[in-house]
């Protein structure tokens, strides 16, 4: 396979590909805070915080039930490129 293009295109597309893993790194962590850090902080009086910290079970397993999901999803695109990439 051959790439065509200068050095600044493959310069901008790593950018582009840190910068996406950066905002997914981050969305992460808040996930992450909201749904088990925040249940161990004093209540808040803020409604939005307070209804993430009284909850007990749909954002606790909810990453842990799409895990499945996503390992077939991550399949199914792999195949896909592989048959795309040697019709």
């Amino acid at each position: 396979m051959v790439i065509s293009g200068d050095g600044s295109s493959r310069s901008k597309t790593t950018m582009w590909g840190w910068l996406l893993v950066g905002i997914g790194s981050l969305v992460l962590l808040g996930f992450l805070f909201t749904a088990f850090i925040s249940h161990l902080l004093p209540p808040s009086n803020y409604t939005l915080i307070a209804a993430i910290q009284n909850d007990c079970r749909y954002y606790r397993f909810l990453v842990p039930l799409t895990l499945p999901v996503l390992v077939v999803a991550v399949y199914f695109h792999w195949l896909s490129m592989k048959l795309f990439r040697h019709a």
